[in-house]
């Protein structure tokens, strides 16, 4: 960084509001100077780090962890289990899976694989009965697609939403009656249908007999996964339960590409070597000319309206076509096929999308956890995930709700 740093970049710096700059200026606690060159009033980098030294210091060590150890035995019966992202996440939490369903075949030999012991249930979801595990479990997890409803009417309930996969999630969560249930989801899930379809999932799980908590969108870069990924999390609590689910506490260090392909805090090896998708001659010939970070737009000018034909002309951003990742920052949201034109993911030095174990890396897998299938089929599986440490720290809230839970439903 330069040696003089503007207001703009100051108060990103420190995360101190311009005004407040602007304030301790005149009370001469941090004073601007005029930078020789442009006569701007900008602040010596050396004054900013002086009078926040004990700030950054604090922040730097401080090391907060949702950790929580379970008083119990606690069970989870996953639905919609995909390659098992939120299932490691929660068995590294402490939790324990007794069944996980899956439609995808490929995704259930990768589950069988690596855990022999847990219970796979293939097939349809639309064709279990779960009334085995009723008062068995202590929770129902599910990424369940986001559909539409059909609305009969201005409340929503369950029959209404018969044919979609939430319906089949909230039916899993009566059956089962578990104390707490968490579906995941993307971030669109928020504005799907103007929001009446999470407001249907909400009057839904009200009317058997679960109370939601405050819905919130989780960022996985707060909870050490390198990859800049959003899940919209939705709790139901049981209606007799007069407790508050406080969702994982994030933390201030954010891991990079760096951190998820080599030797570090976050794996102690570097990125074991797999196949991957190949770009094609012409695309090589492209993405060999954006340089690390870059997009598109740092092509020659001919070549990004060949490359990008009439969307050239349709302006917007598009930043994740023609992308090269940097060492020094987050991979973006891994799509679940690394290669295609709208969203590359291309590697910092080499002009090759990313490796089935650099996807997996990103999204936090343990190396040991292997996938089943074609190489599409593995990508797609991993793309799909919810990243493994952001399952943890969530796994950690569950546990936390769990413990008070037991704790209160003892007979004193």
């Amino acid at each position: 960084m330069n040696e003089y740093m503007t207001l703009s970049e100051t108060s990103e710096y420190i995360g101190k509001s311009k005004e407040t700059l602007r304030r301790w200026d005149k009370e001469g606690k941090l004073t601007a100077v005029r930078e020789p060159l442009s006569n701007y009033r900008v602040y010596r980098k050396s004054d900013v780090d002086t009078l926040f030294a004990e700030f950054f210091n604090k922040q730097t060590h401080e090391t907060v962890s949702n950790y929580v150890e379970p008083k119990n035995e606690y069970t989870v019966l996953e639905l919609f289990a995909g390659a098992g992202g939120l299932a490691v996440g929660m068995e590294k939490a402490g939790l324990k899976c007794v069944a996980l369903n899956e439609i995808d075949k490929w995704a259930c030999q990768t589950l069988r694989k690596n855990r022999p012991n847990w219970n796979i249930l293939e097939g349809d979801i639309k064709s279990f009965s779960f009334t085995e595990y009723e008062n068995k479990v202590d929770i129902v997890t599910g990424g369940f697609p986001c559909q539409a409803f059909s609305y009969a009417g201005k409340k929503l309930g369950l029959a209404d939403a018969r044919g979609t996969l939430f319906y089949e999630f909230a039916r899993v969560v009566k059956e089962v009656n578990p104390p707490i249930c968490i579906g995941e989801n993307v971030r669109g899930l928020l504005s799907h249908e103007n929001g009446k379809t999470l407001q249907g999932m909400i009057s839904i799980l009200d009317e058997i007999g679960y109370n939601v908590a405050p819905i919130q969108v989780l960022k996985a870069i707060n909870f050490n996964v390198p990859q800049k990924r959003e899940r919209l999390i939705l709790v139901g609590i049981r209606k007799d339960i007069d407790l508050k689910f406080e969702y994982p506490k994030p933390y201030k260090k954010v891991y990079n590409l760096a951190d998820a392909l080599k030797k570090g805090d976050l794996f102690d090896s570097d990125v074991p070597k797999s196949e991957g998708s190949k770009y094609p001659k012409t695309k090589i010939e492209v993405l060999d000319l954006v340089p690390q970070k870059g997009y598109w737009r740092d092509l020659p000018i001919e070549i990004q309206k060949t490359f990008m034909g009439g969307s050239f002309y349709l302006g917007g951003g598009k930043t994740g076509i023609a992308r090269r990742i940097g060492w020094d920052e987050p991979c973006l949201t891994l799509t679940c096929s690394p290669a295609q034109k709208q969203t590359e993911r291309c590697h910092p030095d080499e002009t090759r999308p990313f490796t089935v174990r650099e996807y997996a890396r990103i999204q936090t897998f343990p190396d040991n956890w292997k996938f089943e299938g074609s190489i599409a089929q593995q990508y797609k599986q991993i793309g799909n995930a919810v990243p493994v440490n952001l399952g943890k720290e969530v796994g950690y809230s569950i546990v936390k709700f769990l413990n008070s839970y037991y704790n209160l439903s003892k007979p004193k």
